[in-house]
């Protein structure tokens, strides 16, 4: 698998699950509390697991821009 296919299949991934948190984050009032807790749950360790590739992926972008002297 390519640098740019993994991309294209993660940052859709890390957007929906970024939504994901923020829904049940503000309808945590309205949804019944055992639904919630799995929902934030698993969306929290996803969006964990999607940012550390999202970094990982990109990690040659953030080299050149942050940490290399110019």
């Amino acid at each position: 698998m390519t640098k740019t296919l993994a991309l294209k299949i993660v940052n859709p991934v890390l957007g929906c699950v970024v939504l994901t948190q923020v829904v049940t984050g503000l309808l945590h009032g309205l949804m019944p509390r055992d639904v919630f807790e799995a929902v934030h749950l698993v969306g929290g360790i996803l969006i964990v697991i999607m940012v550390a590739l999202h970094v990982i992926l990109n990690w040659s972008w953030i080299k050149a821009n942050f940490f290399e002297s110019r």
